[in-house]
């Protein structure tokens, strides 16, 4: 079948209207044969969907977490199907590995899985990536157990049929009917790496780690999410996200990212402005970390990442996801835009590290400077070593104040500006001497660092 209705609904709804007025312009033996062939077509769509439920039904799973003093306390036939923090797995391998969601097994290390032949196994947590929101187990079969292929999510399109299959509310291999309702979802904030698959089919608590299908039967997502309140909101990680981590998950144990060394931003219309580039056209860098891969290649803060490997970049969660899908060492091209002009960089990644954690710095004695509604302070060597900065100059917040253009823009105490207006300054002096110089009704570009960590903000000064 080459054309695919967007849902059984609409075409149903679509095929009886034509049906009806066939019967106003047709002899009555020609409607009686049209009404025949279309209920012949709705068998044959229906018979689709049965004939796929069939087939996948078998390969997805149950799964609850096991407690130590759960696992001592009671077997697993007196372990209830409505166990909380329940959810779904999928079966990837003949000899029982599943695919599941991080948030479903927790801390565990050992989970109840139960197969659609209500039989049960103690499975081991084998591999757990909480940045995406995956994990695997392991179990071990008797016999071979049935499989479902994996399909390319790169293909997936908005508007086609979908069908996931889970166990909400412990209702074992509930099967629901859907379309793809939007892709690359990057700002739903349930994990470091998101391009979720947006689906109306109906998802509920236990769903989660359950697969999503495209009508071949193949696994194109894990279904992960839902929004609370919403009707028809529900999120799958992609199968190709999916397979990367499964693979590194089984062949080292975890998962390792490229790391490119670089604070990004999103650019808004206001940075957009000053740095005179379009709001779509990639990320700012608000930072480059000292000797890590960026720096060595020449990356500067004030750069604008527009492509990597050719392929356009509009969002910050885009460029981490890009860098993060390749391995350390791995060489990417980046297409950058600084001061307006377009370049060619070549840089070799490095591995990504946890990110370090820096405590807030309290506020100094203040100097006066109210244009902005801020007061700022040298930061001294020693300011530097009890506050634990990594940078050594700069002009430290010491007050924001209140109804300012600082405060309305989000600075606080304890940060510390790096740059007015691209220009670096290393003192309080050199701070209110670049802003004496803004024109009346001109904004600010500042570059701040807040617990080592660097972003521009956009200020318009307010009248003394």
């Amino acid at each position: 079948m080459n054309m695919v209705p967007p849902t059984l609904q609409g075409a149903s709804l679509i095929l009886f209207f034509l049906l009806s007025m066939s019967s106003l312009l047709l002899p009555s033996a020609d409607a009686f044969a049209a009404e025949a062939t279309g209920a012949q077509l709705l068998e044959q769509i229906q018979n689709v969907f049965i004939d796929l439920a069939e087939r996948v039904r078998p390969a997805v799973v149950n799964i609850a977490p096991i407690s130590t003093s759960a696992r001592s306390q009671e077997t697993l036939r007196d372990r209830s199907p409505n166990n909380p923090g329940s959810g779904s797995g999928v079966i990837v391998d003949k000899q029982g590995l599943i695919v599941t969601n991080n948030h479903v097994v927790g801390d565990a290390k050992e989970v109840e899985v139960r197969l659609s032949n209500r039989s049960k196994f103690v499975g081991q947590v084998i591999g757990r990536d909480p940045d995406t929101d995956l994990a695997i187990v392991q179990i071990t079969p008797a016999t071979e157990l049935a499989t479902v292929p994996f399909g390319d999510s790169s293909k997936v399109r908005v508007g086609q049929w979908v069908l996931a299959v889970g166990n909400p509310f412990a209702l074992d291999r509930t099967v629901t009917l859907g379309v793809v309702s939007g892709l690359d979802r990057d700002a739903v904030r349930l994990s470091r790496y998101e391009a979720f698959i947006q689906t109306d089919a109906s998802i509920n608590p236990g769903n989660s780690g359950g697969p999503l299908f495209n009508l071949k039967g193949e696994v194109i997502g894990i279904n992960t999410a839902i929004i609370n309140f919403a009707q028809g909101i529900g999120f799958a990680i992609p199968s190709n996200m999916v397979l990367q981590v499964v693979d590194q998950l089984r062949s080292r144990g975890k998962v390792v990212r490229g790391w490119l060394g670089v604070g990004i931003q999103e650019v808004t219309a206001e940075l957009a402005g000053k740095f005179g580039i379009k709001d779509t056209d990639g990320v700012l860098v608000n930072d480059v970390f000292e000797n890590e891969p960026a720096y060595r290649a020449g990356i500067k803060p004030g750069d604008i990442i527009s492509k990597v490997n050719g392929r356009p970049i509009e969002t910050p969660s885009g460029l981490s996801r890009s860098v993060a899908a390749l391995l350390p060492g791995a060489k990417i091209d980046l297409e950058i835009v600084r001061n307006g002009e377009r370049r060619q960089v070549v840089v070799d990644l490095g591995e990504r590290k946890e990110d370090a954690v820096v405590a807030s710095i309290p506020p100094p004695p203040p100097v006066p400077e109210l244009k902005l509604g801020i007061n700022v302070q040298d930061l001294t060597p020693e300011l530097a070593e009890k506050f634990k900065i990594k940078d050594k100059k700069g002009a430290l917040v010491g007050k924001v104040e209140v109804g300012s253009a600082a405060q309305e823009q989000g600075l606080r105490e304890g940060d510390l500006i790096k740059e007015v207006n691209r220009q670096p300054v290393t003192t309080a002096d050199e701070f209110k001497s670049a802003v004496a110089q803004v024109k009346k009704g001109d904004s600010v570009l500042l570059r701040v660092v807040r617990e080592n960590r660097a972003f521009y903000s956009v200020l318009v000064p307010k009248e003394k």
